[in-house]
């Protein structure tokens, strides 16, 4: 490790290490340009068709053209369908909810408050993330839409008015997207897996073959590790796939992701690979093809073993490299007794429309209540300013709620960013120096495109850019395609940029800020959360009923792999806080990443091993053996909650009372097995046993 430090590059400074953040966020990869394209196509067609035919609300549906998916045309067509039937069922929500209290005003103003609750609510809760952006743009424009002192008749045809430019967006976009984009299903979770799996290969053999690393190799490495998981991670949490596929397929992409960061280190580094690394090298990278062609094939990768007792001589993290490839067929553990072949998008069971954890977690209603108390406090400030062109300021908070799910100074710096670029710069900047001097859709299309082109790359990004995108966009449209002329005056863009800001401040002071804390000490926070979660969930099944259990296994299930998501979020974020702890805290994020991959690991086995303990249809065992099970789990509960203690600074071990525990369930198998029984259902428990040991010592080793 020593030698490792020393020729690891040197802190950079903020400036530097800014300049080659954008630097590697906005280099162009394969397949970008053409996405920006299809984006700036169909955002500017919609403008196009809502200015010649003077639809209201055309800005909604420019932002839809940026926003709808674009994984493949399966799910293309599925967003832009929920997108439009969510929009429609949500205007007949306003349509028969308002009637009821638009004469009372403080009905009214309760009727508000609780239907920004439940938006806000409807962002953490929904299983289907683009049901969730739907519906909070619907009552960022409802709301306001429905304070106005103008008959009732103008707002209801302007609520329809807005579903009809939310249908042209939609039907606009998903013909854009079809006429350019074929893909199979499920091709969204393993394409990006296999990308990642073939860069490393191809960046291995370099090194196997005594060859320079080629450049696109190189390049390649880097992007993807700027690029993380995030947005794997975010599609397997809000897909429709099985909960055991989500959460194998999740601690498949942490051990691909961790496979990548050590491949990108290994480019900063210089030795000198002996002919027994150059073989070493060559098996993990030919191990590592023949996992990629087993999952392109949707078969479930077979079991690898390194031969790891020896030093590497001359590739640092050789050995750790070995290790995290072994681990990538181990996250199929709870596979053990399924088909062999992975279950495509076609025959994997619908979820439920609220995430399994929606009422036991309190994380859901702690984000709802901030975000609707920001809202509300811009939504009271507006209305007692008799300000209503300010009134963006609730739909900013609404929008920005999109992406402050474990909030962080990065998610602050993006919105504030996106609004000065997008509002003042672009928006007002473009009012001024521009639009004077255009008078025809056509000369406006020549400023829209670029603008959109912009707005696009940025969002084409990875997480910890994409949102700067979403902001440059919201806020040019919304000062320039809210209507049918070209505006001249200041004040309307002055007023909506101002609610902007408004929005963001009350966003940042009442949702990030109320309560929070730096990123680090969060990221700390949830770890140990993590580590306790792990234990609790190990001392299930608590109660006798098989139903009850069953849905609580669940529920504990989707909270944990919800918080092993928020962990790589929280790092994100880290990178982004100066400050004296700065080392201190890199040093902690660092630790913390190495560990994230064997409690994955952890996880799926603890998944597995559940269904013994709950003595499922085919995994019953004799009473005396399922005594010496509890005891083991017991053990392993213990063991997580005191790994927890010493990061907080109080030691203690029990890794030697787990070891017992397991010796004493290896006896009690040979003592009572039944005779006659087939041995593959034991043999299966106690290679679980031993790998759950195995993963909790190296989490304690990091420790």
């Amino acid at each position: 490790m020593a030698t490792i430090a020393q020729t690891l590059p040197r802190q950079s400074s903020a400036l530097t290490w800014l300049r080659t953040f954008l630097q590697e966020e906005l280099a162009p990869y394969s397949g970008r340009t053409a996405a920006v394209a299809r984006m700036t196509l169909a955002a500017t067609l919609i403008m196009i068709i809502g200015m010649t035919f003077r639809i209201p609300y055309t800005w909604q549906g420019a932002v839809y053209a940026l926003m709808v998916s674009r994984e493949n045309a399966r799910a293309t067509l599925k967003s832009a369908t929920t997108i439009f039937l969510v929009t429609g069922i949500g205007a007949l929500y306003f349509l028969t909810t308002v009637q009821l209290v638009i004469n009372v005003p403080l009905l009214h103003f309760l009727w508000v408050i609780g239907t920004l609750f439940l938006a806000f609510y409807a962002v953490s809760a929904l299983t289907n993330y683009t049901a969730a952006v739907a519906f909070i743009n619907l009552n960022a424009i409802a709301i306001p839409l429905w304070d106005r002192h103008v008959p009732a008749e103008t707002n209801v045809e302007d609520t329809l008015w807005l579903c009809l430019a939310v249908l042209v967006a939609v039907v606009v976009t998903a013909a854009v997207e079809l006429a350019f984009q074929r893909m199979r299903p499920g091709d969204e979770v393993i394409f990006p897996i296999s990308d990642r799996l073939l860069a490393v290969t191809n960046l291995l053999t370099c090194y196997a073959e005594g060859r320079t690393v080629e450049p696109g190799a190189q390049k390649q490495i880097l992007r993807l590790e700027t690029l993380g998981t995030s947005l794997l991670r975010r599609s397997l949490r809000r897909s429709n796939y099985s909960s055991e596929f989500s959460v194998e397929m999740g601690g498949v992409a942490a051990l691909i992701g961790r496979l990548v960061d050590l491949a990108a280190t290994l480019t900063h580094l210089q030795f000198e690979a002996t002919a027994s690394d150059q073989k070493r090298l060559n098996t993990v990278a030919s191990a590592l093809a023949n996992i990629r062609n087993q999952l392109l094939s949707r078969k479930i990768p077979g079991p690898l073993q390194f031969n790891t007792d020896r030093e590497p001589a001359g590739v640092p993290l050789l050995r750790e490299i070995e290790h995290t490839a072994s681990l990538i067929p181990e996250a199929f553990a709870a596979s053990t007794h399924t088909p062999e072949y992975l279950s495509l998008v076609d025959d994997i069971p619908q979820s439920s429309l609220l995430v399994p954890d929606a009422f036991v977690n309190a994380d859901h209603l702690r984000f709802a209540l901030k975000g609707c108390l920001a809202a509300s406090v811009c939504y009271v400030i507006y209305n007692a300013m008799e300000w209503p062109g300010i009134s963006t300021s609730v739909t900013t908070c609404l929008l920005t709620a999109l992406s402050t799910i474990g909030g962080s100074r990065q998610k602050q710096i993006l919105r504030i960013f996106g609004a000065l670029v997008g509002g003042f710069v672009l928006g007002m900047g473009s009012q001024i120096f521009i639009l004077p001097h255009l008078d025809s859709i056509g000369g406006f299309a020549l400023l829209f495109v670029p603008v959109t082109a912009l707005a696009g790359w940025f969002m084409t990004s990875s997480p910890r850019l994409s949102y700067f995108g979403v902001q440059i966009a919201v806020a040019f449209y919304l000062i320039n395609l809210s209507e049918f002329r070209m505006q001249t005056s200041l004040e309307v863009a002055r007023d909506r940029v101002v609610g902007i800001f408004l929005g963001l401040l009350a966003m940042w002071l009442i949702f990030d800020r109320l309560r929070g804390m730096p990123a680090a000490r969060e990221l700390k926070q949830t770890f140990l959360s993590n580590l306790r979660l792990l234990a609790e969930f190990a001392r299930e099944p608590l109660s006798k009923d098989l139903k009850t259990a069953t849905a609580r296994r669940f529920a504990l299930a989707e909270t944990i792999h919800t918080s092993l998501d928020k962990v790589r979020a929280l790092a994100d974020g880290v990178l982004l806080e100066f400050g004296q702890s700065r080392e201190r805290d890199l040093a902690l994020r660092n630790l913390i990443r190495r560990t994230q991959p064997q409690m994955r690991v952890l996880f799926i086995m603890q998944i597995a091993e559940w269904k013994y303990r709950a003595q499922l249809p085919g995994f019953e065992m004799p009473e005396a053996i399922s005594a010496r099970q509890r005891e083991f789990d017991d053990r392993l509960a213990e063991s997580l909650d005191a790994l927890a203690g010493r990061m907080e600074g109080r030691s203690r071990d029990t890794q030697e009372q787990l070891q017992q525990a397991r010796f004493r369930l290896e006896r009690a198998i040979q003592t009572y097995r039944p005779k006659g029984t087939p041995e593959e259902c034991f043999d299966t428990l106690l290679l679980l046993e031993r790998k759950i040991e195995s993963s909790i010592l190296a989490v304690a080793n990091e420790i």
